[in-house]
């Protein structure tokens, strides 16, 4: 009989042990600063990537957890040092899974090392899905690419909104559509080189919460690019198109594929957010004394404070369970990987919610950190997928119905 348990081993807890050393000793104390800054934290990129935790390295060994768990562990407590930070620093991972996702080993081979940089350089890189008006209406995609044949080149033209790390990127992996008769099964993922003509980003966007993290649109004008910058190659894209004109199953299109593979690190990011709150909030509640007593000993309070460690566990779990699914390739068959997001980053607005009423009006200053975590938590019912969409997909996986 297998035995069942919950368990870190050894080499997880190493892990997890080492990235909250790196979040508590450099990026939490940098985090106010960088958030008032509203820029790229470039030193503190530059001290992950000395250490090792940036780089494609640490992907990869991450990914290798036969568990699924070591890519949610590091994030979780990268994202309780501080999300904006911690996103500047894991923004990069989904480029590589849009690579590692669609193209093919000499691809990820030559692309996933340029879009790190080096150890003195580091470079970031940026997935570019969203458009002004193809967000969760992914078939709405605009942006076109059309083969150019006697030059054996793509050419590209469009927009793309709220890139991580858009125009600052050296690579940009951009989804386009290649037939757009066929929707989202007629859209393709491309990489675009580092210096690239036609590609260029006009204003970084002004953002709510995730301030140290870049974001910007991305226009594209004309840029051409070598048939080997197809993720996957012509071949297999004219196989799929095929199938799919053809009214057979092809697979799932390129931004799906990729959101698929990062949902539960992104529940795992939005569990670090409200993992901080919570334990800053439990703290505060001891050491606050209001009518002679911690405040912690009134029921109003210590009854949120239970309800906001019992749904952190709760989403834990959920994001555990459709990490592992992901990794050993079992289906998600009931949204698994929508439930984990979903529940992560809905956990995280309510906690950090409750955690700025359990201050009070300190909560709402500056003066402690509960006000930024309850900015940044935000985002995480809205991007790769806001919540009325995961309840979509998992409502079409239980039901096996297309609703609306």
């Amino acid at each position: 009989m297998v035995e069942f348990s919950l368990d870190l081993n050894s080499e997880q807890r190493e892990l997890r042990d080492w990235v909250h050393g790196f979040a508590a000793e450099a990026v939490r104390p940098a985090a106010a600063e960088w958030d008032e800054r509203e820029e790229t934290p470039w030193p503190v990129l530059q001290e992950a990537a000395k250490i090792g935790l940036y780089g494609f390295e640490f992907l990869a060994n991450a990914w290798a957890d036969p568990s699924g768990l070591s890519m949610c562990l590091a994030n979780e407590e990268l994202f309780w040092g501080d999300a904006g930070i911690a996103m500047s620093i894991m923004g990069t991972s989904l480029a590589v899974a849009a690579i590692f996702g669609n193209g093919d080993p000499e691809q990820l081979a030559e692309w996933v090392p340029q879009c790190f940089g080096t150890e003195s350089d580091p470079a970031v890189a940026a997935f570019c899905s969203t458009e002004p008006e193809a967000g969760s209406d992914v078939a709405a995609m605009r942006t076109r690419a059309v083969y150019d044949e006697a030059a054996d080149e793509w050419v590209l033209n469009g927009q793309k909104a709220f890139a991580t790390n858009g125009g600052i990127a050296a690579v940009h992996v951009v989804t386009a559509s290649v037939d757009p008769s066929l929707g989202s099964r007629g859209q393709a993922a491309f990489v675009v080189p580092p210096g690239t003509p036609g590609l260029h980003s006009t204003r970084k966007l002004k953002k709510l919460g995730l301030r140290a993290s870049h974001t910007a649109d991305v226009f594209l004008d004309d840029v051409r690019l070598p048939s080997s910058c197809l993720l996957g190659g012509r071949e297999r894209l004219e196989e799929r198109l095929a199938k799919a004109r053809s009214g057979e199953r092809s697979g799932g299109q390129a931004s799906m594929r990729t959101f698929e593979l990062s949902r539960p690190t992104v529940g795992a990011q939005a569990l670090g957010i409200a993992r901080a709150a919570y334990e800053y909030a439990l703290d505060y509640a001891k050491q606050r004394v209001q009518f002679g007593r911690p405040i912690i000993e009134n029921q109003g309070i210590a009854f949120a404070l239970a309800d906001m460690k019992m749904e952190i566990d709760a989403a834990r779990l959920l994001v555990w369970r459709a990490a592992w699914m992901g990794r050993n390739n079992r289906p998600f068959s009931a949204g698994e990987g929508s439930m984990s997001k979903l529940k992560a980053g809905e956990v995280a607005v309510d906690v950090t919610s409750r955690a700025v009423q359990i201050l009070g009006g300190a909560g709402f200053t500056r003066e402690h950190p509960v006000e930024r975590w309850y900015r940044d938590a935000k985002i995480y019912t809205i991007f790769e997928g806001t919540s009325e969409i995961q309840r979509l997909v998992i409502a079409r996986a239980i039901s096996g119905m297309p609703l609306r």
